[in-house]
């Protein structure tokens, strides 16, 4: 007969008394990180991203980021048509901006992009094309935010009321991009269209723009998360994804310098490969500065170091607390109970083992 439940039996992940662990320096690597914040903190934070399968969630809002960019353009080249006819120079000027904060393929869609010439057609067809993706991409990041902070399906917002939240969201959005457009294109933009600005100019738009970054970012985790979640707890992912979008234009731009010349040679293929890699950077950047936000503000940290690939661990408290709310953030109904529970004698060593480091 087998042991009874309890007794006789190993915690999961311990080897037998008296025995060497086949993995003595995997348990050190492991107890290291979790004893110190600078190593176990991002190894949290990647962990969490492969649980809530962050890459598909980035992927989601890179289709409809992807969709919204070309009716955008036709759409801002359609207004301009109309309330700058007389002064093509200074539409080309705005233009160059816009599309200047696309530093991988800048030059390609300058080139594939023409005015619809005060056209009715082609603003109708490019306020419809960027309402369908702009509010795709607005709801596939609201869903983001949702699942990274595991918000219960009906603790968030009904279709309707998530929606209104997505057209708030794309109004602030549309101020912000006027301001980071003008900044943009006095600093990140401007030597690729052969301007010559200053230092000083470059630094000063340089800021101005990391500044207006941190501040739609900060719009945008407020409006897109759930109102239970404190406001204070959004300010971290914030300021790193506002940086982050900065650091990536500004690495953006110096690999075209480098590269310039080379890009027109692959064409539309190229310009469309390297639009959406530009986009999914940018969205993965963006939910992983969610992600910080919640382990940092939920304490799940430190992570069992080979948690993601067998059942064979001991988990610790944080493994618990992030297992607890995955489950969680399926419940469907109010009147819904789910119910998370741990192997008891793993539950105990894990809190005797966390208990000692402190």
């Amino acid at each position: 007969m087998g042991a009874p439940e309890g007794e006789g039996r190993e915690p999961a992940g311990t080897a037998p008394p008296g025995s060497k662990s086949p993995h003595r320096a995997v348990d050190a690597v492991d107890r290291y990180q979790r004893a110190h914040r600078w190593l176990g903190f991002p190894i949290a934070v990647i962990y969490k991203y492969a649980d809530d399968q962050g890459g598909y969630l980035a992927a989601l809002i890179t289709y409809y980021g992807f969709l919204s960019v070309f009716p955008l353009l036709l759409l801002l080249l359609a207004v301009l048509g109309f309330v700058l006819a007389g002064d093509a120079h200074l539409r080309d000027s705005v233009v160059n901006s816009a599309v200047a904060q696309f530093p991988v393929v800048g030059a390609s869609l300058r080139t594939s992009i023409h005015a619809p010439d005060r056209s009715t057609t082609g603003l109708a067809i490019g306020i419809l094309g960027t309402l369908y993706g702009s509010i795709g991409a607005a709801q596939a990041t609201q869903n983001a935010f949702n699942k990274v902070w595991a918000v219960p399906r009906n603790e968030r917002p009904n279709p309707l009321k998530s929606r209104r939240r997505s057209l708030i969201l794309l109004g602030a959005l549309g101020v912000g991009v006027l301001v980071t457009t003008v900044a943009s294109g006095l600093t990140t933009g401007a030597g690729s269209y052969g301007a010559t600005v200053g230092t000083g100019v470059k630094v000063a738009g340089i800021v101005v723009v990391a500044v207006a970054n941190v501040g739609l970012f900060m719009f945008a985790f407020r409006v897109l998360t759930s109102a239970e979640i404190p406001t204070r707890h959004l300010r971290l992912g914030a300021v790193i994804a506002g940086l982050g979008w900065e650091v990536i234009q500004l690495i953006g731009t110096y690999y075209v310098s480098r590269l310039k010349g080379t890009q027109e040679a692959y064409g539309v293929f190229g310009a469309v490969l390297g639009l959406i890699a530009w986009i999914y950077l940018l969205a993965v950047t963006t939910v992983m500065a969610a992600e910080i936000n919640v382990v940092s503000q939920r304490h799940l940290w430190p992570r069992s170091l080979l948690t993601p690939f067998t059942d064979n661990v001991r988990l610790t408290q944080a493994d618990e607390r992030s297992y607890t709310y995955y489950a969680e953030t399926e419940r469907h109904k109010g009147f819904q109970t789910v119910d998370v529970d741990f192997d008891a004698s793993t539950k105990a060593q894990a809190q005797a083992e966390e208990a000692a480091e402190d």
